[in-house]
């Protein structure tokens, strides 16, 4: 079989990459020359629009940034829906606005698709070696069928349920990993500030109850001041934007993501917005005039 991939950035890349490793035919699309150059390199075919994709292939997965370029580069001129096959799958695996899912799916049905929105978590590293978590929202006996591709590229896939439920667990998913990132760059500040070395409180914490992937993903990298991108600020931005407008769609409010959202518009206004989210820690460390790391 032969897949279509579109989206070759931070994540899809990698993502692409591991499909190749386990013997699927990609036929790949992304706006950058040199991010398909790159899987042609390794095996991929390319192709010249989103619908030379959809023209080749019966499975198309899409991972790009925002609900716009998805509906872009479903609807667009030469978008996917333009060659769409009769009974293909298409597979989302953007973080967008449930709703859009929702939206995009009826798009697809009418031209006799499927859809499946398929958020992932992880991060480049989980990218890179396979392990991400998708979550995915759609009928059944379509999950079923594009279940197995997923699972090359992630340790976890679970249906969620129905259109666009996968997207609302991503946003879930981004308000914990948001807040909880917050709340290491508040502590380890404060550590910093009474004069105790936060390195030493990261190692004296991470086996009780307030050990986390978080913590130990993102704590390491505020202490040795690595902000290299995993997953960007602002895209953080991008999700948490969805969750706040999610909830206003059923008159919740969300205090927690709306003062961490903040947090980090304020930390793009000073042109960290390409920062890792662990950068987070920067804001605190602005406020209280200290810097983060070993003592």
């Amino acid at each position: 079989m032969k897949i279509g991939f579109i989206g070759l950035g931070i994540m899809g890349k990698p993502m692409a990459r591991n499909l190749l490793n386990a013997g699927y035919s990609l036929c790949v699309y992304d706006i950058v020359p040199e991010c398909v150059k790159a899987l042609v390199d390794a095996g991929a075919e390319a192709a010249e629009s989103p619908r030379a994709v959809a023209e080749q292939c019966e499975l198309i997965l899409t991972m790009v940034p925002n609900s716009p370029q998805v509906r872009e580069v479903l609807l667009g001129e030469n978008g996917v829906l333009k060659g769409l096959r009769p009974g293909s799958r298409i597979v989302d695996m953007s973080s967008i606005d449930p709703t859009e899912s929702v939206a995009l799916e009826k798009e697809v049905a009418q031209h006799g698709g499927e859809m499946v929105d398929a958020p992932v978590s992880g991060g480049e590293p989980k990218a890179i070696d396979g392990t991400l978590s998708f979550m995915c929202g759609g009928k059944q006996e379509v999950f079923e069928e594009v279940k197995p591709v997923l699972e090359k590229m992630g340790s976890s896939v679970v249906r969620v349920g129905n259109i666009g439920s996968g997207n609302m667990a991503k946003l879930a998913n981004q308000i914990m990993v948001a807040s909880n990132i917050a709340a290491v760059a508040e502590a380890l500040t404060l550590a910093t500030k009474a004069g105790v070395d936060p390195q030493s409180v990261y190692y004296a914490v991470r086996g009780g109850l307030a050990g986390s992937t978080v913590l130990d993903a993102k704590a390491p990298m505020m202490l040795s001041r690595n902000f290299a991108p995993g997953f960007r600020i602002e895209l953080h931005i991008k999700d948490l934007n969805n969750a706040v407008n999610a909830a206003g769609s059923v008159q919740m409010e969300l205090p927690i993501t709306s003062t961490v959202l903040g947090m980090m518009k304020h930390l793009q206004e000073e042109g960290k917005g390409k920062l890792d989210h662990s950068a987070l820690v920067q804001y605190y460390e602005e406020k209280e005039q200290v810097e983060v790391k070993s003592l």
